[in-house]
């Protein structure tokens, strides 16, 4: 038990019951790494083709899925009530909530696509949003829904989910200095240092929950950004980069909060199979991972990465995307053995169609890969 805590034995059949219920996930955490896909945006299926597609994930052996939570809370939980009986648990990313007066960003996707709209993170509001963190939890518990992960917000670390970046931009990636002295870059960081607010009243409401209270809270993926200073290829848009973002974060206080950081990567598709384009990926995903999850510090979760493939045949032609996924998976074992990589899932089992590895009604050769055992 945790030093300083009163023994209660609810507690200790509690977090009995939830290793319990985790390590039923079977090869989903295998040698210490939580193993999962994404399932995008569920909502958007009916309820029977969602009863399918947890059909197909159960019978893949595939025990954990990550989501977003959407607008009809109901039908979220009612959703992850159904995968938990198929004994497939939730990696849940949760967004806070804005004061009454906060300005709003509107979508142009002629001019910015991929810019979504929505208020600056600076605008969130702890108090509200404890909240509804609250109402969230509270409905898990009473559901009997123990959470895999516990995510707050998503790749706040580029202008497209956080409106507090100008648009148009200068097309930059931000460094740590100009997040302390640079015009833009006060005004994001402003923003992350409201968002760890929002961070540290989730942990409270997720170390009160009575089934959650051990799930793993992750801070904000962030976008696999490494190089600062201007963009390799041009963009109307700016970011942050990985490393200072991190750097910002624990400056302020993150390692107080999370259990591990999160990161997204999606490599660059060029030559598969040909060693010269495996080592330069290999090169950019350890650029990467490497300042972030060093040893002694948090490990990371990679909670996306994945390869496109635009083919609509059936069946659909895996030659190339297989080779990669077999290369990178190379490349995550490594990290895995370190213990610097702890969870690993692959975007996306379906719902966003260039990603999905569930095609044509069956499960490709490059899903099968991307979920072999480690």
């Amino acid at each position: 038990m945790p030093t300083g805590k009163r023994f209660d034995l609810s507690v200790v059949l509690c977090t009995l019951t939830s290793l319990s219920l985790l390590s039923g996930f079977g090869s989903a955490i295998a040698q210490n790494v939580v193993r999962g896909v994404n399932f995008v945006h569920p909502l958007q299926f009916s309820a029977a083709d969602q009863d399918a597609g947890l059909a197909h994930l159960k019978s893949a052996g595939i025990r954990v899925i990550r989501f977003g939570i959407e607008e009809d809370l109901d039908k979220n939980i009612d959703f992850m009530k159904r995968a938990y009986a198929q004994n497939i648990a939730t990696v849940l990313i949760l967004h806070g909530k804005y004061a009454p007066h906060a300005p709003v960003r509107l979508y142009r996707p002629k001019d910015f696509p991929g810019m979504w709209e929505g208020p600056p993170l600076s605008y969130l509001d702890p108090d509200l949003s404890r909240q509804y963190f609250q109402q969230v939890m509270d409905k898990l518990d009473a559901n009997g829904i123990v959470l895999a992960g516990l995510e707050l917000e998503n790749e706040i670390n580029m202008a497209g989910n956080n409106p507090d970046f100008r648009l148009p931009g200068e097309g930059r990636v931000l460094g740590l200095n100009e997040l302390y002295h640079d015009p833009e870059g006060q005004q994001v960081a402003k923003g992350y240092l409201q968002y760890l607010k929002e961070l540290t009243a989730l942990k409270q409401v997720r170390d009160h929950s009575k089934l959650s209270q051990h799930t793993p809270l992750l801070p904000t993926s962030l976008v696999d950004i490494e190089q600062e200073g201007p963009w390799p290829t041009p963009k109307n848009y700016d970011g942050v980069s990985v490393g200072a973002t991190i750097a910002f974060f624990r400056a302020n206080g993150l390692d107080k909060l999370v259990d591990a950081y999160n990161l997204h990567t999606y490599p660059w598709a060029d030559g598969p199979g040909e060693k010269t384009s495996a080592v330069h990926r290999q090169r950019r995903f350890q650029g990467l991972v490497k300042p972030v999850c060093s040893p002694g510090s948090k490990p990371c979760w990679i909670t996306e990465w994945g390869f496109a493939n635009n083919s609509k045949a059936c069946p659909s032609d895996e030659k190339a995307r297989g080779l990669l996924v077999e290369e990178m998976m190379g490349d995550f074992r490594q990290l895995a053995q370190e213990k610097r990589v702890t969870g690993l899932l692959y975007y996306s089992w379906i719902g966003d169609r260039p990603y999905d590895v569930y095609r044509c009604g069956a499960l490709t050769e490059s899903g099968r890969l991307a979920i072999a055992p480690m």
